[in-house]
């Protein structure tokens, strides 16, 4: 039997919690499948709102008793959890239960990893813990006593500061105990414990007011040694928060645990951060600079949430935009100070168009802040993520940097402590900068991604450009009113010096108009400079303008662009029409690369072009058959063209970015090992991989081996490589991530079905694993060509695989079910082999409410 339909949870429905928690107790008493959990709660009522049942959450609890005031009660399981007869006074609640972590293999409550306890509270994971009002809005200060023994658990953790701890020995029978107490309300979201045998990197911060605050970095035994960058970008982040927003930490203790089997990438559980290993663990020999960025930058963010995210939360789960697009904001922002601020904003820009585009304008569209669900974990998107983040951007455009700085120390003080809405920071604004944002706001409540268009005029001596503005129906909402978009607009001369340095253009109606005088000769404008909103534009301009723009745009971000746009039309003609490579484009780029005073980074993201996922929308959007087949072919000649363009100069481009010394993550020598492997992509397509061969085998570090790994299975003579990597690496388990997934990303498109499912019958293809399903099923959905091969063996296998992942873990499954969400692109053949696929999961007996919620959007379309 199916189980029965999802409910539908309405923002509009939110009602607060009829009671008040003064504090909360719990002791836990560790085993593996028999772990006890003594509660111990302070209730009072809040007598505006408490008229309704006494209720608490509960899933998968093995009930042993309740008690109010010291009397058992006779508990009514209702859906969800318990409803009980409590007094209308205050009150004392005691419960106990029992899970079993063993057994747990959804990584949502506590739940083993690798012989190690773990917890994943966020969203509503603590439920699955004890009885307690699991919403975001119910805060409470808790304390927690963990009992377990010394020889498989001497290390004990929970939120806040460590009280006391006292380890079992020969001469007491006692086990081993430890007790933390954490002085800050909070959710139960927030709610964090570790317990196994690990070991501590350990340093400390003095904060701006000297207070010296003690830093741990917790790993399995064995990596210590991958800490050292971690604990640095800890101690930046911490700085930097100080420096930039005036926020110091607010306990004795900062910890972080590295675990191997977690959903997501890290979370903010305050003073316990707890990490997914890949996210954390770093050496020159085993990670990549791209996963040194990517460490810096959550690590970061985690920390950030210590005031955007804990001390201020949000009140419910549709305000999940409120902490996350605030703390992404604040991360990249921190990424752009310690590396390159263009770089920066390209690589988001890259990130938001090949995943937040593509769900905006399709069947799992929703707005920032969403009217409704069915299962909270499937909006932990990029809409609320990425988008979140570019609406606060936008805000600090429009109000200014100093409104913005303004506003922010206003929303500190007026709600530490609190559980708040879009509204609480939409006020702030208001009453700080004087400006009315209702307009504005209609950016967390409206879906879709905005088109904005741009037409110009030139008369007399006076300068037109008319914008217009407009939004294509998405899912629920078929008419959209116009919103505020900051368009931030320069203005070129024929020599390419600026005559209008950047001005913000309010566009807040459908069409609207912007007049600038006094130019003796015809602007060129530079629009959307630094991608100023999250909008599609589209201005006739040929590719002449283009080239110009890519030769002498004094915006760093519309440099790139003009090249991107120059690339993209160059490809969709060589799909349409079968045109060669557009020279001009080669000439324009090849002059850029020649530049050694631009930043080695920013000359690498250049060298790129748009993906094949964003060539097939394109595609659709403009009426033509999204052939998956075509855009592989097209994409190959014009790197082949790029090739033979720049024969001349990749070997002295190669040769120049080498990196001399020992290795430093830091921005400038990761930016030359970046130019230097773009560089050595393109060499290998002229001497079949004899660059690559040599880089590969004297390579110093995993930058410079994984490249060249690459760039041999790309020339299709990695073999000996992919035996000789995995004898190296075998040991390493995240380095092991890597040799799966290139070996998925390489693989001809009509081999890529035969190769994962070759793959899934490796001894080391754990399944359970998070890190290790999407090394190999993530990375072969986003392999365009032949996870849509038109055979659809791919979708079988990915459908294959979803289906028995989701009774084990249905947040994994749920989000890889995205892959399917572009089904309507292509040509009928294909769309009827991806809606059979979704059938076939919609179909099975038992479907977990996350994967159906997905399942059903998508094929809803």
């Amino acid at each position: 039997m199916k189980d029965a339909a999802p409910q539908t949870i309405y923002l509009k429905d939110y009602k607060p919690f009829g009671w008040i928690i003064d504090d909360v107790h719990l002791t836990f008493r560790l085993h593996p499948t028999a772990t006890r959990v003594i509660s111990r709660i302070r209730f009072r009522p809040d007598y505006e709102v408490h008229d309704r049942p006494f209720m608490l959450h509960g899933e998968g609890l093995k009930h042993i008793s309740a008690k109010v005031d010291g009397h058992e009660v006779t508990l009514n399981h209702v859906e969800g959890g318990i409803e009980v007869d409590v007094p209308h006074a205050p009150f004392n609640w005691e419960a106990e239960v029992e899970i079993n972590p063993q057994a747990n293999t959804a990584l949502e409550g506590l739940y083993m990893s690798n012989g190690m306890y773990c917890t994943q509270c966020e969203a509503e994971g603590f439920r699955k813990i004890t009885w307690y009002p699991d919403r975001p809005d119910v805060m409470a200060q808790f304390t927690v006593r963990i009992e377990s023994d010394a020889e498989h658990t001497p290390v004990m953790l929970s939120n806040g500061n460590g009280l006391y701890y006292e380890q079992d020995n020969a001469q007491s029978p006692a086990p081993n105990i430890s007790i933390y107490q954490d002085p800050w309300p909070k959710p139960a979201y927030l709610f964090a414990l570790v317990a196994g045998d690990l070991v501590a990197h350990e340093d400390t911060f003095k904060t701006m007011s000297g207070k010296d605050v003690r830093l741990s970095i917790y790993v399995r035994p064995g990596d210590e040694h991958k800490c050292a960058f971690g604990m640095e970008a800890l101690k930046k982040s911490m700085k930097w928060d100080e420096e930039v927003y005036g926020r110091e930490y607010d306990l004795d203790e900062f910890n972080i645990v590295a675990v191997d089997d977690f959903n997501m990438g890290a979370m903010e559980n305050k003073g316990l951060n707890i990490f997914n290993s890949s996210c954390v663990l770093a050496s020159p020999e085993t990670a990549t600079d791209g996963n040194f960025e990517r460490i810096e930058a959550i690590i970061a963010h985690e920390y950030f949430h210590n005031w955007t995210g804990n001390r201020i939360t949000c009140r419910d789960w549709f305000q999940l935009c409120l902490k996350e697009g605030l703390t992404v904001f604040r991360d990249a922002q921190f990424t752009a100070d310690m590396r390159s601020e263009p770089v920066k904003r390209i690589d988001d820009v890259l990130a938001l168009r090949a995943r937040q585009f593509p769900e905006d304008q399709g069947p799992l569209s929703h707005p920032v802040r969403p009217e409704s669900f069915q299962e909270i974990n499937n909006f932990y998107t990029a809409t609320v993520y990425e988008k979140g983040a570019e609406v606060i951007g936008m805000l600090k455009t429009l109000v200014g940097d100093d409104a913005y700085a303004k506003a922010l120390d206003l929303y500190f003080e007026r709600h530490d402590g609190q559980a708040c809405t879009i509204e609480d920071w939409i006020k702030v604004f208001e009453d700080s900068t004087g400006r009315d944002l209702t307009q504005f706001k209609l950016w967390y409540s409206q879906s879709g991604t905005p088109e904005v268009t741009v037409r110009e005029e030139y008369e007399g001596d006076t300068f037109t450009l008319h914008l217009t503005q407009s939004s294509a129906p998405t899912p629920g909402q078929d008419v959209k009113a116009p919103q505020v978009i900051p368009v931030a607009v320069g203005l070129l001369n024929d020599n390419g010096d600026e005559v209008l340095p950047t001005k913000i253009l309010e566009l807040t109606e459908a069409e609207q108009s912007f007049s600038f005088k006094g130019h003796a000769t015809r602007p060129i404008p530079s629009a959307l400079r630094g991608f100023s909103a999250p909008v599609t534009l589209t201005q006739d301009i040929d590719n002449a303008r283009r080239a110009f723009l890519l030769a002498h745009d004094t915006d760093p971000f519309n440099r790139w662009e003009a090249g991107r746009d120059l690339a993209r039309d160059s490809l969709i003609g060589t799909i349409v029409k079968g045109t060669a490579p557009n020279p001009d484009y080669l000439s324009g780029l090849k002059t850029l690369l020649r530049d050694d005073r631009l930043d080695p980074a920013y000359r690498a993201l250049m060298l790129g072009q748009p993906s094949q996922s964003e060539l097939a929308g394109i595609l659709h959007k403009q009426g033509h058959t999204a052939d998956p087949a075509a855009i592989h072919a097209a994409t190959e000649t014009l790197r082949d063209a790029k090739a033979k363009a720049f024969a001349d100069l990749l070997p002295d481009i190669y040769a120049a970015n080498q990196v001399a010394g020992p290795f430093s993550p830091d921005a400038e020598p990761a930016g030359k090992r970046s130019l230097s492997n773009a560089a050595l992509s393109l060499l290998t397509r002229l001497d079949g991989g004899e660059t690559a061969e040599k880089q590969y085998k004297s390579a110093g570090n995993m930058t410079l081996q994984l490249a060249a790994f690459g760039a041999l299975l790309d020339a299709g003579k990695g073999e000996n490589a992919v035996a000789a990597f995995y004898d190296q690496w075998k040991d390493d388990r995240l380095v092991i991530d890597k040799w799966f997934s290139m070996q998925v990303m390489f693989a001809n498109p009509e081999d890529l079905a035969t190769t994962v499912t070759t793959l899934t019958q490796h001894a080391d293809f754990d399944w359970k694993n998070p890190n290790r399903f999407r090394a190999v099923m993530g990375v072969m959905a986003a392999h365009h060509a032949g996870f849509n091969h038109e055979s659809g063996a791919a979708y079988k296998v990915l459908a294959d695989w979803l289906i028995k992942l989701d009774p084990v873990n249905p947040q994994t499954t749920a989000r890889m079910c995205s892959a399917f969400q572009t089904w309507k692109r292509y040509d009928a053949n294909r769309q009827a082999l991806l809606k059979a696929q979704l059938e076939r999961i919609a179909g099975q007996d038992g479907l977990s409410r996350d994967t159906t919620e997905m399942v059903t959007r998508i094929l809803e379309a």
